[in-house]
């Protein structure tokens, strides 16, 4: 009964907000009614993850906690799914063969379970939030407004991508300047850059190796999770399957402040990662224990 009356006060508070829009789009009140749409995605958030307790709820799917009606965006995200875990440190990841597992123990996935153990072992700066099954139709800002991002530019994503060209004896990631796959971590507000990204590999060889024989291209989904062990929208640098050299964007190092959002391993789970910075260098991922390495500009 209390997520019954949970939905009907949310409800209730969503047709107030709806009456009031409208009086102020007839009065063209621009500022509070920009204000009162932001609180209104809140409460539309608010309901759904509700509702998902109350099926969760109604199939046995665990326990069900609660939730506070709250009108500041502060209170309803502490309110809602929340961070789930954390950690301290400025490590990454190491191989973990996780697999596209996503079992619930309790509040929490297989999967950010066993990356919370991985991430915490390594002393690495981590937290994890679960967002709507809407997540990805939403627009950059509102995914930022859901995690409490400082910006959408700190929203990120993890891309695979393949040595079309490669000599015939380059056929997994046991070389980390000449590896088969790279692992291309970027801004979702940033293009990706695949000519810039060939030249930063040709780079590392010295020019040992012909620039003809590096051609990066996105690799197919289905070859993406193979390597990685997740599925599509939850890829991470954290625990993947494959030990595959990771390459981070210079312009998220250079994030104020250096915390940043990506895929946590599900694809309703995000996780937060900190990026060391050093005054004239940018971070790649070379070392085989999975630790920022850093490199000159």
């Amino acid at each position: 009964m209390v997520i019954e009356d949970e939905i009907r006060e949310l409800k209730c508070r969503q047709e107030a907000l709806l009456e009031r829009v409208s009086c102020l789009s007839l009065r063209l009140c621009t500022n509070e009614l920009a204000t009162l749409e932001s609180r209104q995605t809140s409460i539309l958030s608010q309901l759904s993850a509700v509702q998902e307790r109350l099926d969760s709820s109604a199939s046995g799917g665990g326990n069900v906690r609660g939730v506070s009606a709250c009108d500041d965006d502060q209170g309803l995200e502490a309110g809602r799914d929340g961070e789930f875990s954390h950690g301290k440190g400025s490590a990454f990841s190491r191989p973990g063969g996780f697999g596209l597992g996503s079992e619930r123990k309790g509040d929490r996935s297989e999967v950010e379970e066993r990356l919370s153990e991985l991430l915490g072992s390594a002393g690495a700066t981590f937290s994890f939030k679960r967002v709507p099954s809407d997540y990805y139709s939403r627009s950059y800002e509102q995914r930022r407004d859901l995690l409490g991002a400082a910006s959408v530019d700190h929203l990120c994503k993890s891309i695979v991508m393949v040595n079309t060209q490669a000599l015939e004896s380059i056929t997994d990631c046991s070389d980390r300047k000449n590896s088969k796959y790279y692992l291309i971590v970027i801004q979702y507000t940033a293009r990706l850059n695949a000519e810039k990204v060939k030249q930063f590999v040709y780079s590392l060889n010295d020019g040992k190796v012909p620039k003809k024989k590096f051609n990066l291209r996105l690799a197919p989904e289905e070859e993406s999770n193979k390597l990685t062990g997740f599925e599509h929208n939850a890829v991470t640098p954290f625990g993947m399957v494959t030990d595959i050299p990771v390459i981070l964007s210079d312009a998220i190092v250079r994030l104020q402040p250096e915390y940043f959002w990506l895929g946590g391993g599900g694809s309703r789970l995000r996780s937060q990662a900190g990026a060391e910075r050093r005054g004239g260098y940018h971070s790649v991922y070379e070392e085989r224990s999975g630790v920022m390495g850093m490199r000159k500009t």
